[in-house]
């Protein structure tokens, strides 16, 4: 699992607060902080939260924009966990 941090306001482009945030809420996995727009572009996204998950072989199998949904995104995770890797 990796985040991804697309800034919303002005002071969240400063990376102490973000490692500050990352600590305060107890995140356990990798953020990169996306200042400049190119991750968040790259996947053409638009709504806060969206989460995808990816393949073995890099394409994008499940996406949910909003909070929940998290038995259906636990189902797709462990599909895809089962799938082999050729």
């Amino acid at each position: 699992m990796i985040g991804n941090h697309y800034p919303e306001f002005g002071y969240e482009h400063d990376l102490d607060n973000l490692k500050e945030a990352i600590e305060r809420l107890d995140i356990p996995y990798p953020v990169a902080q996306d200042n400049d727009r190119k991750t968040w572009g790259a996947y053409n996204n638009r709504y806060w939260p969206t989460l995808y998950l990816i393949d073995k072989q890099g394409n994008i199998r499940y996406t949910h924009i909003g909070e929940g949904a998290y038995a259906e995104t636990e189902a797709a995770i462990q599909a895809l966990l089962a799938e082999e890797y050729p």
